[in-house]
């Protein structure tokens, strides 16, 4: 079964959530050895990619997001691991997160269906894909909530995940070698950090990206 054709119940995203948050905690409070989860469910099993993102409750400031984009590792062991590794978001570095902050922090995860080659870098719906771009040796991916919120034409997703994340020209996604990837994302929250309340979500390779 393939990810892009599952639904997760509200039972299997409160499991997925509570991960990140046991996580996120026990990192932040520097506990050593922690126990990478385990199931035998074969949802929670199943081969996929995730993001983990935190953002401040009131203000919807991003505070951390990172997450892998291959199905080579269970649902369940990708989900721990980007937890722990949101912490360590460079662009945060000079202002991490702290425990105390957790209460007003929202949590969100990503679940991510494999991704698909588009015959051309425009072959995509910027409200419903995520894109990864290929470019130069260099690569970047937005998540679908990135066209969603911002309203952003085709043209102006590549531009700036060109700029952003690239570090190449807006126009770079216009040269041949230029290869687009296409994928959707299973979002579950966004969640009250300091909640575990079951959450709504539906659809809308081994690197560790940022959006």
């Amino acid at each position: 079964m393939m990810m892009a054709k599952m639904e997760l119940s509200p039972a299997h995203q409160r499991v997925l959530l509570d991960i990140a948050r046991t996580c996120i905690r026990h990192a932040l409070r520097g506990a050593a050895d922690q126990m990478v989860p385990a199931s035998g469910d074969p949802i929670l099993n199943m081969p996929a990619g995730c993001f983990v993102s935190l953002h401040d409750h009131t203000s919807h400031r991003l505070r951390g997001c990172v997450g892998r984009l291959d199905a080579r590792t269970p649902l369940i062991r990708c989900v721990y691991e980007m937890s722990s590794g949101v912490l360590g978001d460079p662009r945060f570095r000079n202002s991490p997160v702290t425990v105390q902050e957790l209460p007003r922090l929202d949590l969100e995860l990503s679940i991510l269906s494999p991704m698909q080659p588009a015959p051309t870098p425009l072959d995509f719906d910027p409200l419903n894909d995520g894109i990864y771009l290929t470019c130069q040796t260099r690569s970047g991916t937005f998540l679908p909530q990135v066209g969603r919120q911002t309203g952003w034409s085709r043209e102006q997703l590549l531009a700036r995940l060109c700029t952003e994340k690239l570090g190449l020209p807006a126009n770079a996604w216009q040269e041949p070698s230029a290869r687009l990837l296409t994928y959707q994302a299973l979002v579950i929250g966004p969640a009250p950090f300091e909640e575990n309340k079951p959450a709504t979500g539906g659809f809308g390779s081994g690197n560790i990206f940022r959006i």
